[in-house]
């Protein structure tokens, strides 16, 4: 008997199956090493949308190298979503399955090459490619997808024809000046996101939500570390030139902030939630936009303050302590407000994180009035660990009281 990878014992791994839907209860499902290999690809894309983001803070451009980052990670966001959610539903691993990944895979590529363009010249049309090159892959998927599965036939024709419709649009507005090219963007970003509203309105697609879990996960793992590799590049000159008190506080307090937000994140199995509450898949789905960008660049916030390390910057210090602070405040709100509909058992309450956000704040705040910033990337890692700590001791007592009602 075979099984949904197209596995026999007697025939060996068959070139193409039919594209079924998995099974949304399939017991041990986890990430395959082609899904590991995919994300890795995306670290390319995610770096450079960082490095670039931490070049305008360090030129004094914060404001319109936010605006550049915040356009490009949605690209690199919304496809690997796309790609994530479809896999958790019809992950057949075949040959032709195989392939259309590749050629996603190529996309991503091809869109980090374009992405100083994007920056620096307002030149979307590399990073514009590249995403087109991943959409129109995910196109093919669907259309595999209704070929093969009836039940879902017109949930994946809707995906294919919305997907298909709004990368038109995206290469129309190539055409367009860049004032009528920003207004197209918000337009076509409202159009992308509400393709998934539109496709599965009358049947949802069958995604596993212990898979979706682990990738969520995994991919915020990547993107910490890829946070670990920014601040570490940048240490570097400073580290060559001797190491002193200001390296360390820098490199030592951003590996422990950052270790802090990993902490934060994996408190609770979001599967189990995912589970209780599939009605919650676009509002976890989505909202995560919002975390993996803060974690990216919080990356390029410590990139900043490693440079300041070394020669002086145009940006003032107190732009500098916000390219830390700020990321950090909206990942603590985001991972609050994805976290806590889902979890059973009592979460943090919502007043630690918006205290925690305001000593962020004024951590940041300080630092354009004489607070060093070495010493204020240790300081900023004090609220995280806060929130952290009382979040465990409640789910220790959690634990305690459940443990004595048993």
């Amino acid at each position: 008997m075979s099984d949904h990878s197209g596995m026999t014992a007697a025939s060996g791994r068959r070139w193409r199956v039919p594209m079924l839907p998995r099974d949304t209860e399939e017991p041990h499902r986890a990430a395959t090493p082609l899904e590991l290999l995919f994300d890795l690809t995306f670290v390319v894309a995610v770096a450079a949308a960082a490095a670039q983001l931490a070049h305008a803070v360090v030129e004094n451009h914060a404001a319109a190298g936010l605006l550049g980052y915040l356009m490009v990670f949605f690209a690199i966001w919304w496809a690997w979503m796309n790609f994530t959610w479809f896999a958790s539903a019809y992950d057949c691993d075949d040959t032709p399955y195989r392939l259309l990944t590749l050629l996603q895979m190529g996309g991503v590529l091809v869109l980090a090459v374009g992405v100083p363009a994007a920056f620096n010249d307002k030149n979307f049309t590399a990073v514009t490619i590249g995403y087109v090159i991943m959409r129109v892959a995910m196109l093919v998927q669907w259309l595999r997808a209704a070929r093969n599965d009836p039940a879902h036939r017109a949930t994946a024709h809707r995906y294919a024809l919305g997907t298909a419709a709004v990368q038109v649009g995206w290469l129309l507005r190539l055409a367009l000046p860049e004032t009528a090219g920003f207004i197209g963007f918000l337009v076509l970003v409202v159009a992308e996101l509400a393709v998934p509203f539109l496709a599965e309105r009358h049947s949802g697609t069958p995604w596993h939500p212990h898979h979706i879990a682990e990738r969520y996960g995994l991919f915020t793992i990547i993107v910490l570390g890829e946070s670990v590799l920014a601040a570490s590049r940048a240490l570097a000159p400073a580290v060559a030139a001797g190491v002193n008190r200001d390296t360390v506080l820098v490199g030592g307090g951003g590996l422990i902030l950052l270790f802090a937000c990993w902490w934060l994140y994996f408190l609770a199995p979001a599967g189990t939630g995912l589970t209780r509450h599939r009605e919650l898949s676009f509002w976890w789905g989505y909202g995560h936009y919002g975390i993996f960008a803060a974690l990216a660049a919080l990356g390029a916030g410590l990139e900043v303050v490693a440079e300041t390390l070394t020669h002086p910057i145009a940006a003032p210090a107190g732009v500098a302590g916000f390219a830390i602070a700020v990321p950090v405040s909206v990942y603590l709100l985001l991972v609050w407000a994805l976290h806590a509909p889902l979890e059973a058992a009592p979460t943090e309450k919502l007043g630690y994180v918006l205290a925690a956000c305001v000593l962020l704040g004024g951590i940041g705040a300080a630092t354009a009035v004489g607070l060093a910033l070495p010493w204020a990337v240790v300081a900023m890692s004090g609220p995280v660990w806060a929130v952290v700590a009382l979040r465990v001791a409640a789910d220790h007592r959690h634990a305690r009281r459940a443990a004595a009602a048993a």
